[in-house]
């Protein structure tokens, strides 16, 4: 039997603060181990590089299981499924922690990823169907920040534990945080459930799941080296995914009901907006890079000016809102979106002598207009389902952004790879002259996304922020 829809107030509050905990700590973790790997490979007697696939690993298995994550909080209940979920993320982070072979660490990570996989979704469920209307979009907007903050903290805060504490507490600090979200999750989650269940769609389970395995292991690839397997695993995950979204289309109870798409505002989130995801968000993997290995910064100097994005993020989060309700969704989308493009094209202009005062504020600028972004996009995206609809809504919307956090690496990476070509073919010779390519590539993709923004009706969504006519 379902849950009664509502939730007191001061309830609901500790539920997003649970919720966005988990976001935090289920993205950090995708993250934070990139700047432990030479420590962790010498511990298990391999080399960094062969230990990166504990991060594919865990990028993996997220993006296979996140489809499934809503039937499962249907059939067996939200609060038993993220307890369970909380459970396995925290057991698996303890044991990696004391792993003494790669193999055994690899098995965890697995592990830790279809923990992840049914953690998130599965709380954000919860927020979207105990939300007022009125109040989602400040909900959705709260939900956004551990996307925009984790990759950004992740390898500085990394570096830090493994250097002062060493790499196991990497995941031993995962254990008492778990433990009290546990604890948190048994208190104040509901069980909520559907009334009637549907049956597993397993056909679109294994599709799904081996096109978005296929897919994601050839955009990985595609970071370190494009070859024929490379470019073999992204067809054959295309094609598979294609084949999937044929059988969701026809099946009477699909994994995943397409039908959310036919709604322009999260059928834009989901298009134009997948393409500004992945722009924005190769940010914080295209900056540290250019920083030290195009301008020679230590580490720590490049980690510091990278923590300006962070500034920004956090600076304009108290007035997203306002500046919605003043300006509606659409004109903000285009506008702001413009913003982010010219910030991420600017980054061209930097220079191993540009002041850092200019660095930072335009860092800055970028992270106000990448957290803008990012939360206009994800609130956009659910302000015409209906409550009905949420579940498969959500489960679509976080497959796709999952495949397009991937994307965005392989697409920053790919724009370096292009970078050099050019930078070799024209004979230029200036600093991180690679790099400075790559934010004008990953600019230009940007700029595509916008033009599925600027199809939107105008007051597409305006309704969700109680706009003044």
């Amino acid at each position: 039997m379902s849950a009664p829809q509502t939730l007191h107030p001061a309830r609901l509050l500790m539920v997003m603060v649970l919720v966005t905990g988990a976001m935090f700590m289920e993205i950090l973790d995708g993250t934070i181990i990139t700047t432990a790997l030479p420590s962790m490979a010498q511990s298990f007697g391999t080399s960094a590089i062969e230990l990166n696939i504990g991060v594919s690993a865990y990028l993996l298995a997220l993006g296979i299981f996140i489809p499934a994550s809503g039937w499962i909080a249907d059939r067996f209940g939200a609060r038993t499924i993220f307890a369970l979920a909380i459970t396995l993320f925290t057991a698996s982070s303890a044991l990696c922690g004391g792993a003494q072979s790669f193999a055994f660490f690899l098995t965890l990570r697995i592990l830790q990823g279809i923990a992840g996989a049914m953690m998130v979704p599965v709380g954000r469920l919860v927020v979207l169907r105990y939300t007022p209307k009125e109040k989602l979009m400040a909900a959705m907007s709260n939900l956004v920040w551990p996307a925009l903050v984790a990759p950004v903290l992740g390898p500085p805060l990394g570096g830090f534990i493994t250097t002062h504490f060493g790499w196991r507490w990497l995941f031993y600090l995962n254990v008492p945080l778990g433990l009290a979200a546990l604890a948190a999750c048994l208190a104040v989650v509901p069980q909520v459930r559907e009334v009637e269940s549907r049956p597993f769609d397993w056909p679109g389970f294994l599709l799904c799941g081996a096109g978005t395995f296929a897919l994601l292991s050839g955009l990985e690839r595609a970071v370190v080296g494009i070859d024929v397997v490379c470019g073999a695993l992204i067809a054959v995950g295309l094609g598979l995914l294609g084949v999937a979204i044929r059988h969701f289309r026809r099946a009477a109870t699909p994994m995943l009901d397409l039908s959310s798409y036919a709604i322009p505002t999260f059928r834009v989130s989901l298009g134009g907006g997948s393409l500004l995801r992945m722009s924005i968000g190769s940010a914080p993997f295209l900056l540290p890079l250019m920083f030290q290995e195009g301008f020679g910064y230590d580490a720590f100097h490049s980690g510091l000016l990278v923590l300006a994005l962070f500034a920004g993020n956090l600076g304009i989060k108290s007035i997203t809102t306002r500046i919605l309700r003043r300006f509606g969704y659409r004109p903000v989308l285009i506008w702001n979106g413009v913003i982010c493009v010219l910030s991420l094209a600017a980054c061209a202009l930097l220079q191993p002598g540009t002041p850092v005062a200019v660095t930072v504020i335009l860092l800055a600028i970028g992270g106000m207009s990448r957290s803008m972004e990012f939360t206009t996009l994800s609130t956009l995206a659910f302000s015409d389902v209906p409550k009905p609809g949420i579940s498969h809504a959500n489960g679509l919307f976080s497959t796709v952004s999952q495949i397009a956090l991937a994307a965005g690496i392989t697409l920053a990476a790919l724009g370096v790879r292009a970078g050099r070509l050019i930078a070799n073919h024209f004979d230029l010779r200036a600093s991180g002259i690679d790099y400075r390519i790559a934010f004008l590539f990953v600019a230009t993709i940007a700029l595509v996304g916008l033009i599925d923004a600027m199809r939107l009706p105008r007051g597409a969504g305006d309704h969700f922020v109680d706009r003044p006519t």
